[in-house]
C-alpha cells in the first residue's frame, strides 16, 4: 500500500495548513489512519488517528483543540487540518495505515508514506 502525504509548506505562527494523504486501493475504508511527525533531531511522535468509519479519533495532547483529523472514504483520503500552528509544530508529517484497531503507537502501523514538511516561522 503506497501512501502519499501532501499539503505541507511554510506558514507563519498562528496560520493553518490542511494536510492530505491519499491511499490507493479499494480497501482504504478498512484501515485505521494515523498522522505522525518527526522534528529535526527528535523522535517520531503520534499526532492523531481515526478509525475506519470515523467514529473514533485520538489526538496527542499537544494538538488537541488545534488539529482535526478526518477522512473521506469515497476519495480514499485522510486529512489533517492544522490550525493555530506554532514554531514547535515544525516537522515532517507522515501518514500511516493499519487494519482495524486504532493505535497511537507508530510500531503498530504497517504502511507508511513519504512525509510532507511543515515549517512554522515565528
Amino acid at each position: 500500500v503506497q501512501l502519499q502525504a501532501s499539503g505541507g509548506g511554510l506558514v507563519q505562527a498562528g496560520g493553518s495548513l490542511r494536510l492530505s494523504c491519499a491511499v490507493p486501493g479499494r480497501i482504504f475504508r478498512s484501515y485505521v489512519m494515523g498522522w505522525f511527525r518527526q522534528a529535526p533531531g527528535k523522535e517520531r511522535e503520534f499526532v492523531a488517528a481515526i478509525r475506519w468509519n470515523g467514529d473514533l479519533t485520538l489526538y496527542s495532547d499537544f494538538v488537541k483543540g488545534r488539529f482535526t483529523i478526518s477522512r473521506d472514504n469515497a476519495k480514499n483520503t485522510v486529512y489533517l487540518q492544522t490550525n493555530g500552528l506554532k514554531p514547535e509544530d515544525t516537522a515532517v508529517y507522515s501518514c500511516a495505515a493499519r487494519l482495524f484497531t486504532i493505535s497511537t503507537s507508530a510500531d503498530d502501523y504497517d504502511y507508511w508514506g513519504l512525509g510532507t514538511l511543515v515549517t512554522v516561522s515565528s
